[in-house]
């Protein structure tokens, strides 16, 4: 048997979920989108993620097709029914069905899609031994700040830079780094302060970049938000990405320059372990968790 997915109000098999040519998810990119991860059957981050789709949707004027406590359910009965020990679970909402028109009609039934995917996200090869990211022009358009599913831009750069070699790319915009295809860039600076944007409408408010900045803090490690330039990163004494997916993932080549000696730094690594104990360990009694 194939996945368990849930798509407009039921849980289905994969190959028994459909949606409407006319849903402007499909037409115009008109929906939002959430990945929770699962490590050890426990979702990671939720609350975080959660307060992101409610407010990326609030954004687009896009109602909640449920409670927020339905959502969590349905969350966790995919695991349940998929029997997900590490992985993801993904949930879109799209504004509704209505024949193709720019202007959409007022009233729309909001369509909610949600899925699991199997995969490793703990002690992968990249979190062990380091990427190396490209560097390209950001090409999106000024609400990055907002989870859509408008992800061409994203994908395009994506398949550049696996084709060269590299394995994610971080955009530039105005001379400065503003986030990696699907994560949170980050540098060390020679002194030990670790260093990420501040939130704003140009790039996306990492839920695992919130995590990881509050772990710096409950550790007393040195943090900056600022924009940095890519000739900053390529200088800097270790540089590492954060993705619900990806966790903590050194990043050991900016472009062409490699990172201090090539390997993943002593700053990096300890935020790895913090954050997999974090995310290993118990969960708030209030949350509803597979």
């Amino acid at each position: 048997m194939g996945r368990v997915v849930y798509c407009k109000g039921a849980f289905v098999p994969e190959g028994d979920a459909h949606l409407s040519i006319f849903d402007r998810g499909f037409l115009f990119g008109d929906a939002v989108y959430e990945v929770t991860a699962v490590l050890g059957g426990q979702m990671i981050d939720n609350d975080a993620h959660l307060d992101r789709f409610e407010r990326s949707l609030a954004a687009l004027a896009i109602p909640l097709p449920v409670p927020r406590a339905e959502i969590e359910r349905i969350q966790a009965e995919l695991i349940v029914q998929n029997n997900l020990a590490e992985g993801t679970v993904y949930m879109q909402v799209s504004r509704g069905e209505a024949d193709r028109d720019f202007l959409y009609p007022e009233g729309l039934s909001a369509n909610l899609v949600a899925f699991t995917q199997a995969r490793k996200l703990a002690d992968t090869p990249s979190q062990k031994n380091g990427i190396a990211v490209d560097l390209a022009a950001d090409l999106r358009w000024q609400r990055r700040d907002i989870k859509t599913a408008m992800l061409l831009g994203q994908v395009l750069l994506k398949h550049q830079a696996r084709a060269n070699g590299f394995g994610d790319v971080w955009m530039v915009e105005d001379g400065l780094v503003t986030e990696g295809s699907s994560s949170t860039a980050f540098i060390v600076t020679a002194d030990g302060r670790v260093v990420t944007r501040p939130n704003s409408h140009v790039a996306l408010p990492g839920c695992t970049r919130k995590a990881v900045l509050r772990l710096c803090d409950s550790h007393g490690l040195r943090l900056e938000e600022r924009p940095f330039s890519p000739a900053e990163a390529q200088g800097a004494a270790e540089a590492f990405l954060t993705s619900a997916s990806s966790f903590v993932t050194p990043v050991i080549r900016i472009g062409d320059v490699t990172i201090a000696d090539g390997k993943p730094g002593p700053m990096t690594r300890q935020l790895q372990a913090y954050y997999l104990e974090a995310a290993r360990g118990p969960r708030p009694a209030s949350t509803c968790r597979a």
